[in-house]
């Protein structure tokens, strides 16, 4: 049985004591960092002694690997990959084209994540940065058009599942008007409930189909003044699994940002509480760790049906497929030449 939490790691190999904590614990999934990322031969070692841990080679192993400002693997071992709004630029010349660069791009992320043995990225981003909003966003975004970034998202979350990785749109049910960056502080937004459903909601909206979602620890003053959605059983309940209609599994953010106060155990609780079926915990601090893990449980009923749903969309990577070709491609569609 596995519990209700995904961890990271402090380091690029195990510690005898993260590797006895994560033995106990048996954790959903892990995420890497720059900070556990060294080479390739390093990474997939690393990769293979978590899933020991947990006997199954289908335990998610997450990393945030955008391309742009958000990208743990880097050169120059890996490839640097533009920013999701470079494709958004492109979108009002050629709209075929964009969709495809999008795609093709998300299959050269999944396909280097795969030799690494990673298997969840946290793509896409479907937040809707609107004017005046802290950059925390920016350009991570596709776009300040939600059908921009609808039909953007859709090609990411279709590439990265043919290159055999699993999606997690973010931050649901949206971060792009937030004034300040939640890795700091807790950001509130006072916008009025009608124009959050037809902004910043329609994304995740279209998308709903997507296997897993995060959420943003973001206060919406008009559903919940007293809670972010991460905590608030109201916005969890009434907005992302009632009028967004996600039945995905739905992690939390990060636990340990500054958004969030209190004991982490208190933060685990309140998270599973409100409806998150995964609470995430990044920065690999052991104690803190052991916090969470006294605050969560074994994932069970709807949350494991979700997980296992999720679970089910991994599938080898869709051939054909040349890198070399794909990357030419992509080069070739963005300048406008193909």
């Amino acid at each position: 049985m596995r519990s209700r939490a995904i961890y990271g790691l402090a380091g690029k190999t195990l510690s005898a004591d993260e590797l006895a904590f994560f033995c106990e614990a048996q954790p959903w999934g892990f995420i890497l960092f720059a900070r556990n990322i060294d080479t390739p031969d390093q990474v997939l070692a690393l990769t293979a002694s978590l899933r020991a841990i947990t006997g199954d080679a289908r335990t998610p192993i997450l990393i945030d690997q955008e391309g742009g400002r958000v990208a743990r693997l880097k050169p120059p071992h890996w490839r640097v990959r533009h920013p999701a709004a470079r494709f958004g630029v492109n979108y009002g010349a050629n709209a075929e084209a964009a969709r495809e660069a999008v795609y093709l791009n998300a299959r050269l992320i999944a396909q280097e994540l795969v030799a690494l043995g990673i298997n969840v990225d946290c793509l896409p981003v479907l937040d809707v940065p609107q004017p005046g909003a802290h950059d925390i966003i920016g350009d991570r975004a596709f776009a300040t058009d939600p059908a921009v970034i609808i039909d953007l998202g859709r090609a990411q979350i279709e590439g990265l599942l043919e290159g055999g990785v699993l999606p997690i749109m973010k931050h649901i049910p949206g971060h792009g008007r937030a004034g300040a960056d939640s890795h700091l502080e807790l950001p509130r937004v006072t916008t009025g409930a009608e124009e959050l459903s037809a902004v910043d909601f329609v994304t995740f909206r279209s998308l709903d189909s997507c296997p897993m979602a995060m959420t943003a620890h973001v206060v919406y003053d008009s559903i919940d003044p007293q809670r972010p959605a991460t905590t608030s059983p109201k916005v969890v309940r009434d907005v992302i699994r009632g009028e967004i209609e996600f039945d995905g599994l739905l992690m939390s953010d990060d636990l340990s940002m500054k958004a969030l106060d209190g004991p982490l155990i208190v933060r685990a609780k309140a998270a599973l509480f409100a409806g998150c079926d995964v609470v995430l915990h990044c920065n690999g601090d052991m104690d803190e760790m052991k916090d969470v893990a006294s605050g969560t449980g074994i994932l069970e009923g709807a949350s494991l049906r979700r997980a296992e749903h999720a679970l089910s969309l991994l599938q080898p990577p869709r051939m054909p497929f040349d890198p070399d070709v794909a990357e030419a491609r992509v080069a070739a569609l963005l300048e406008g030449s193909a």
